[in-house]
């Protein structure tokens, strides 16, 4: 028989196994609280049709986001990323499951309540820069648009991403920028308006790698400052590497997460745990096996060798 170990995790041991931090069911949020979580998802799944099949992008994502942390979602194409991150700015209805922004309820809110989230609460860059800017306006212009009506209508912080990105204040419109400028402009668009809640999705793909470490710096710098909670969906583990949880999704399930302590498998809502990517290979789809409870803190998995199933 093939036995793996699961254990709880210490600092300076290597974690397999942690419980997820949602439940099922998103309470009301009393008034105290609202501030303290800045994004909640509790069994959520997101379905949608594509060639008359249904097609599940997110298979119940239990994932809490408290105010001021900075997270990074990362995960092969088709893993739910970009899903999960729409959903977050409410640009999509979940098909099942809870989700919430500070408090305010994504599958129940008005028209009117999506609005007044991104029209300060919510800075949300979207992946192809262009889609988030107003091409026929500078680089400035867009960042003076940005801030319109908000509580604080400097440009200050949208000014400060410009610089950071080599963006000259030359008059040119946003149109007659190459792709990395105008990633550039969508971040500092996105980061303008000092939001509670930044959602990014793959911000500094078309950067290169001194570009991309000097927007991080300003990022990550004026979150620490503002408070700001970051949601960021990306491939570039030097990004990632950034946040203070990196999340890793697979198959429309968060799979793993690590932190500065280690990396850890996650325990679903309803008691499954992915096997890690790195022993799937041993481990394949319809493997039969017990888990036993061990000493202390310790699962054992074996796997029940030559037995039908």
């Amino acid at each position: 028989m093939t036995t793996t170990d699961t254990r709880r995790s210490r600092r300076g041991r290597p974690p397999t196994a942690v419980a997820s931090d949602a439940s099922t069911a998103v309470p009301t949020v009393p008034p105290a609280a609202e501030d303290r979580i800045a994004f909640r998802a509790a069994g959520l799944v997101h379905v949608y049709r594509e060639a008359g099949t249904d097609v599940a992008a997110l298979r119940g994502v239990d994932l809490t986001v408290a105010a001021g942390a900075r997270i990074a979602l990362l995960g092969p194409s088709g893993s739910g990323k970009s899903t999960l991150l729409t959903i977050a700015a409410g640009i999509m209805r979940p098909s099942a499951g809870r989700v919430s922004v500070f408090g305010t309820d994504l599958g129940s809110a008005s028209e009117r309540d999506l609005r007044r989230l991104r029209g300060g609460t919510l800075g949300l860059m979207l992946q192809g820069a262009s889609v988030n800017l107003l091409l026929h306006e500078t680089a400035i212009g867009n960042v003076t648009w940005a801030t319109r009506g908000t509580a604080n209508s400097s440009t200050r912080i949208g000014r400060h991403v410009l610089r950071a990105g080599g963006i000259a204040d030359d008059g040119r419109l946003v149109s007659a920028m190459s792709p990395s400028e105008q990633q550039t402009v969508a971040l500092a668009v996105a980061m303008a308006p000092r939001p509670r809640l930044l959602l990014a999705d793959e911000p500094t793909s078309q950067l290169d790698d001194e570009a991309r470490d000097r927007l991080l710096d300003v990022l990550v710098e004026t979150a620490e400052a503002q408070g700001t909670a970051v949601l960021v969906v990306t491939h570039d583990e030097q990004v990632a590497a950034r946040m203070q949880r990196m999340i890793h999704l697979r198959d429309g399930r968060i799979g793993e997460e690590a932190t500065d302590r280690g990396r850890y498998a996650v325990v679903g809502t309803d008691g499954s745990i992915q096997i890690p990517e790195a022993l799937r290979a041993a481990w394949p789809a319809g493997s039969l096996v017990t888990v036993e409870q061990g000493d202390g803190d310790t699962l054992r998995i074996v796997r029940a060798d030559g037995e039908d199933s």
